[in-house]
């Protein structure tokens, strides 16, 4: 049985959006509910082309890259269209770097909290809405080899199109889990014997000085605004990041690969 055939390992997850007749961009329009995932650039169609458990629908290249795919004993899966690099550049806009290839795929499936191992670490993301930093925590959460990344249904970036292209292929590699209700999910991973630490600037302590333990969630809320009150208090701790320079604050996706490496050397995941 091949791993194609083989049952899904967890509930598929939906977006939602609308179609208003004229095709947008793609990175401006909204997933319909049974719509594709907008995959483009060479390490994310690449990627998604070696996971056995993406499903895709549909792949537009230019000949430059169904050549290098070929050279790099990369199988298509589904018979491409040959294009030319303008029909691209119309279905995303002319800001995307596409690299010859565009791909449609259903989304991935997406495991339950309940289905988490209860070790390693799981990120968990409050309202962090720019794609293009979702996409850079996911390509460090695949670095330290985070077992999920917990986020929002609502003010989330879907997971297609700029957040898929800024992973760099990382979407294949580490599950997002979708909640209704942060702070639910907060107190079902704490149920469970996870530690879950808050990332605040009016943390108690620096994270540096906290006795960390496995199974961690690291906790990071968006910049400007940091973490929901009730976030906070749902955590059972909540910790800061001392810098020694003049700037004392670092962009989310930054801050999340400094939380990252604290994480991962206190409770024995680096060796």
């Amino acid at each position: 049985m091949s791993d194609r055939d083989k049952k899904p390992r967890f509930q598929r997850a939906r977006g939602k959006g609308r179609d208003n007749g004229r095709r947008p961009a793609w990175r401006d329009r909204e997933p319909r509910a049974d719509g594709p995932a907008i995959l483009y650039g060479w390490h994310t169609v690449a990627a998604a082309l070696a996971n056995p458990q993406r499903n895709i629908r549909k792949l537009l290249l230019t000949e430059n890259a169904a050549r290098r795919l070929a050279d790099e004993n990369i199988a298509t899966r589904v018979a491409p269209e040959i294009v030319r690099p303008g029909l691209i550049d119309q279905r995303l806009g002319p800001d995307a770097v596409h690299q010859g290839l565009l791909a449609e795929a259903d989304p991935l499936e997406q495991p339950e909290l309940d289905m988490l191992a209860q070790q390693g670490i799981v990120l968990v993301l409050d309202q962090i809405t720019d794609p293009h930093n979702v996409g850079a925590i996911l390509r460090s959460a695949a670095a330290f080899a985070v077992q999920a990344i917990v986020t929002t249904a609502r003010h989330s970036p879907e997971a297609t199109g700029v957040l898929a292209k800024s992973a760099s292929g990382a979407l294949e590699l580490v599950p997002m889990v979708t909640v209704q209700n942060l702070a639910r999910a907060l107190t079902e991973l704490n149920d469970v014997g996870f530690m879950t630490v808050g990332l605040d600037s009016e943390g108690s302590e620096n994270l540096g000085a906290v006795e960390l333990r496995q199974p961690l969630a690291l906790v990071l809320g968006a910049e400007g605004k940091g973490l929901r009150q009730l976030t906070r208090e749902t955590c059972s701790v909540v910790a800061r990041l001392d810098m020694p320079g003049e700037i004392k604050s670092l962009n989310v996706s930054n801050a999340a690969v400094l939380a990252l490496y604290i994480g991962a050397s206190r409770v024995g995941l680096m060796g």
